[in-house]
């Protein structure tokens, strides 16, 4: 029997009609009819659901060689490690839980310097008077605690997912029928992604305008600077939409073991675990180091920090290709 067929006969077994059934299940009586009929599929949460109140296992809704034995609750699985529906649809639910705070510690670390670069600028100001080294103090102290609060909401949140690790780096199988599934749940969030994609690029492209008209009508400092932070915060911006679909989009391919999360790029990841983290706490050290040896905050994070951040995209590449030749 197909699904449809078996909701039709666990319904029939309760003695329930359609409207007691989408009742229970908090859903309109067409739904019923649709998934009946074959002409839509439940969402993981409503399998989930109608695996509770029919008393049944998700693999009797889903495989369709289980028939009558099914209603044991026995489950047939594969040798090996096997993603559950349940497991599936905690790992998809607690992405999407995660991807804003994620897009947010992304959006402070990238503002982290603003702070610092207004501070230096006001230095050099005719109009307000401000000490280098207070500005400096101050300016330093925002950017530890840009980070420290990035860092932390990243760990956090970072240990809700722990126990999907293995997504990343095994090979694994997936449930009977979870595959089609979290491909529909792809597909629905396929115009999604793409919005927010092309929401982040034009923000970031619309971010550099303000730059390129001080830099066009404007020599004062203060003013410059400002336009540079205003740049910073539409890339934050900008990424931030980029980012927290990023995180949805990645549960699928995880899920899926497509793009990045094949077989061969899991190896790839792997070895390149630690290279970001690396990377990024030597950039850091190296910007605070130039900054207090130079006293020119400002300079220093407009040399270090755009420079760093093409030179990671090109490292990484390399690196990556090196490590798939392998």
């Amino acid at each position: 029997m197909i699904l449809g067929e078996k909701i039709i006969a666990l319904r029939k077994r309760m003695n329930w009609s359609q409207e007691e059934l989408a009742e229970k299940l908090d859903i309109s009586r067409q739904s019923v009819s649709k998934w009946e009929v074959g002409a839509t599929i439940p969402d993981l949460d409503k399998i989930l659901k109608m695996s509770d109140i029919f008393g049944v296992s998700t693999d009797y809704l889903l495989k369709d060689e289980i028939e009558e034995t099914g209603l044991s609750g026995g489950r047939d699985i594969p040798d090996g490690r096997t993603v559950s529906v349940e497991e599936a649809n905690e790992f998809m639910r607690l992405s999407q839980e995660v991807s804003g705070k994620i897009a947010l510690a992304v959006s402070l670390f990238i503002l982290s310097p603003v702070i610092l670069l207004q501070l230096f600028a006001l230095t050099e100001g005719e109009k307000v008077w401000i000490l280098e080294d207070w500005a400096a103090g101050v300016g330093v102290t925002g950017i530890l605690l840009f980070v420290a609060a990035g860092v932390a909401i990243c760990v956090y949140n970072g240990m809700k997912l722990e126990k999907f690790k293995y997504l990343e780096s095994e090979q694994f199988s997936l449930q009977y029928g979870v595959e089609g599934i979290v491909e529909k749940r792809k597909a629905d969030f396929a115009e999604r992604f793409r919005r927010s994609v092309i929401t982040g690029i034009v923000l970031c492209i619309i971010g550099a305008i303000p730059l390129l008209l001080a830099a066009a009508f404007s020599s004062d400092d203060v003013v410059m600077t400002g336009c540079l932070n205003i740049v910073l915060m539409f890339v934050a911006a900008g990424v931030h939409f980029i980012v927290r679909a990023g995180v949805v989009q990645e549960s699928f391919n995880k899920l899926l073991q497509c793009e990045d999360y094949t077989l061969q790029n899991k190896e790839a990841n792997r070895k390149l675990a630690y290279f970001p983290g690396s990377y990024w706490l030597v950039v850091t050290a190296l910007f605070l180091g130039c900054g207090f040896y130079t006293e020119n905050w400002g300079r220093t994070a407009v040399l270090i920090w755009p420079v760093a951040g093409v030179l990671f995209a090109a490292v990484y590449g390399i690196l990556r290709a090196a490590v798939m030749r392998k």
